[in-house]
């Protein structure tokens, strides 16, 4: 069973799908109810689905829903963090302080709490695969997204960190780390600040965008049983343009 969270567009949305395709029951988690129903609805041709609107920067939300999820299913063996927002496009003398905080509580904190909530869970059976969505933007810094960037690479090393707590445990945690992917995120920044988009976008080798279905192939991958001597990792989604 697999809680996504961020599950109404963009990669959460394929991801959801691909996991359905492959024989898991999903549940996926979202602020907007309206969203979350509607994306439930179109999900529900490809399997088992059930739709909850949660805030993961609430951990009181976060734990209730997780605890609710528990009981319905019997188990958590898969949690998908792909919840993520991106403030304005802004030099960070101007970005305001409720963009950061809420990027950090949505982007950052919403992650450790939908970890903290279910890997208990996951460590008295002893299995688990955990998944964040991360961000080149994490790796590498995209200027007049410092909020963002910082966030995702905050996601990064909290992947790396937890991974090392539980190698042993048969938990594994990994995120994946793309650079632009087809999403409505990702066409609100092209409208938003054209300009730094054609320069991001000039820098992946492959000349295009990723497409939703291929960070969701990825995804099915790494939540599956046959990724089971890798944790830890951050696999990139880059169309070249980060090979370290």
């Amino acid at each position: 069973m697999a809680v996504v969270t961020g599950g109404t567009s963009g990669i959460g949305l394929a991801a959801a799908e691909r996991l359905l395709r492959s024989g898991a029951v999903v549940e996926i988690w979202g602020r907007n109810a309206g969203k979350i129903g509607a994306a439930a609805e179109a999900l529900s041709a490809f399997g088992r689905v059930r739709a909850v609107a949660v805030d993961v920067s609430s951990f009181e939300n976060v734990r209730a829903a997780a605890e609710d999820a528990e009981r319905h299913y019997d188990h958590v063996d898969i949690l998908l963090n792909s919840a993520g927002v991106l403030a304005a496009s802004a030099p960070v003398q101007e970005l305001s302080q409720e963009a950061w905080a809420d990027s950090v509580a949505t982007n950052l904190s919403g992650v450790f709490h939908t970890c903290k909530a279910f890997l208990p869970g996951m460590l008295s059976r002893r299995y688990g695969r955990i998944i964040n969505v991360a961000s080149m933007a994490g790796k590498e810094g995209n200027p007049f997204f410092a909020a963002y960037s910082a966030t995702k690479a905050g996601v990064i090393g909290f992947t790396k960190a937890i991974a090392k707590e539980f190698a042993t445990s048969g938990v594994t945690a990994n995120c994946v780390v793309p650079a632009i992917i087809e999403t409505p995120m990702v066409e609100a920044v092209s409208r938003q600040a054209p300009e730094n988009f054609a320069r991001t976008l000039e820098k992946i080798p492959m000349a295009r965008m990723g497409r939703p279905d291929e960070a969701a192939a990825m995804i099915a991958w790494l939540a599956s049983d046959e990724c089971s001597f890798t944790t830890g990792f951050g696999f990139d989604l880059s169309g070249g343009r980060a090979t370290y």
